[in-house]
């Protein structure tokens, strides 16, 4: 390939990965406006209000089977061209239509109630085909080194949301939400439909997969992958959304929190980068497994901070810790999945996400956080979570490598 050429590749290659940073802020912004405003909108429509967290895990459970799901569609729809952008452009605007429609449903009071929840239904089934379809790009057309890179420039744009999302909830509490929810289906609308642009320059500057490229059955190790995802996913989810405030609240105000929450993303969005160059050159599996153990002293250090600011180093180093193992993980994926199932090893990483978020919401709804027999539970569950899947992926980690190296002196024998 001549420099010129190289450099186009290059150039093709940072802008999916720039493209799939927007479609995910603009998405987990979308979700975002849906969690502050659906206590407002299920109280139009005659939805009690301990309700909501019924819906939430709702819409989680659907994710777990939908996100698979639609990875598998396009893992099939993705060897022809053309065909996976408007598989998702399709898709995206039923998504879009349904989301815009629930605060004009809610207005019309009980009477739309069952049309609210239909509209959530099919809002959380159709919102699965813009997480693991367009990242499957990276793994059927990108070159195997560039997709660590482009997996860290892809979730840097969840990463900003995530960062964002404090201020978002104080800017939009007090404002109708009808112009919220017209403007982000709008802009994800467009964005999504973008993918057509994208999914032919990545296939005008690499060979395609073959169409007729069977994927093989899930193995052992993929399956390994997928449990210690779970771990982790619940580790973040029982640390973050549970217990964060409630330690940045022994040293801080509760109006800090807007400022002091996105640390933990700044810490995730910084670490992505660097860490990306190590999954290049040692894999995915290793940065992952490294990451849990570090991540779990972190979380350590964080219940155990003395002061605000030792705290906040600690969310900074968790955060970091996470960002390297969901961008690790997203390339693992797409390298385990190389045989024509990258869509359904991508898909299931996103079911356990949502599988850790249920499980979160199922504790929050049992009441848990506000038991004292089971508070020390919830605080060190995160360590626990995330020590084991790491260790547990090390060991997978380095089994691989040894296999390798069998295989590899036999070879040379």
């Amino acid at each position: 390939m001549t420099i010129t050429g190289h450099t186009a590749n290059a150039g093709t290659a940072n802008r999916t990965g720039l493209y799939l940073a927007a479609l995910q802020l603009v998405f987990t912004l979308g979700w975002t406006t849906y969690v502050i405003y659906l206590p407002k909108l299920a109280a139009e429509v005659g939805i009690a209000p301990s309700a909501v967290i019924l819906i939430l895990m709702l819409d989680q459970a659907i994710f777990t089977i939908a996100d698979t799901a639609m990875g598998i569609a396009a893992d099939r729809i993705a060897p022809h061209v053309g065909r996976l952008s408007l598989f998702v452009g399709l898709v995206a605007a039923i998504s879009c239509a349904a989301f815009v429609a629930l605060p004009f449903v809610a207005g019309a009071g009980v009477a739309g109630q069952g049309w609210f929840i239909a509209l959530i239904v099919v809002w959380s089934i159709t919102s699965s085909a813009l997480r693991a379809p367009p990242l499957t790009l990276l793994g059927k057309y990108r070159a195997k080194p560039q997709v660590p890179f482009l997996a860290a420039l892809a979730l840097l744009g969840y990463g900003i949301a995530g960062a964002v999302s404090p201020y978002l909830g104080v800017v939009l509490r007090e404002h109708d939400a009808r112009l919220p929810f017209v403007i982000s289906s709008a802009v994800l609308l467009l964005t999504a439909l973008g993918l057509s642009r994208i999914e032919h320059d990545v296939a005008r500057d690499t060979v395609p997969p073959r169409p007729d490229e069977a994927a093989k059955p899930l193995g052992l190790v993929p399956i390994a992958f997928i449990v210690a995802m779970v771990a982790l996913a619940l580790g973040y989810q029982l640390h973050f959304a549970m217990n964060s405030a409630p330690s940045y609240l022994r040293f801080a105000a509760s109006g800090e929190l807007q400022w002091l929450m996105p640390v933990f993303w700044i810490g995730f969005n910084i670490a992505m980068f660097p860490a990306s160059l190590v999954v290049k050159h040692r894999g995915g599996l290793i940065v992952m497994g490294a990451a849990g153990l570090l991540g779990a002293v972190a979380i350590a250090a964080a219940e155990l901070a003395g002061s605000l600011n030792t705290l906040i180093a600690a969310q900074f180093l968790a955060g970091a810790a996470w960002g390297c193992m969901l961008m690790s993980a997203i390339s693992a994926a797409l390298a385990i999945g190389s045989t024509g199932a990258e869509g359904k090893v991508t898909g299931l990483v996103f079911s356990a996400l949502a599988l850790g978020t249920f499980a979160r919401m199922a504790a929050v709804a049992g009441g848990l956080q506000k038991m004292p027999d089971y508070a020390p539970l919830l605080h060190w569950a995160p360590v626990a979570c995330w020590s084991v899947a790491g260790a547990g992926l090390l060991v997978i980690a380095a089994a691989r490598l040894q296999g390798g190296a069998h295989v590899k002196a036999s070879a040379d024998g």
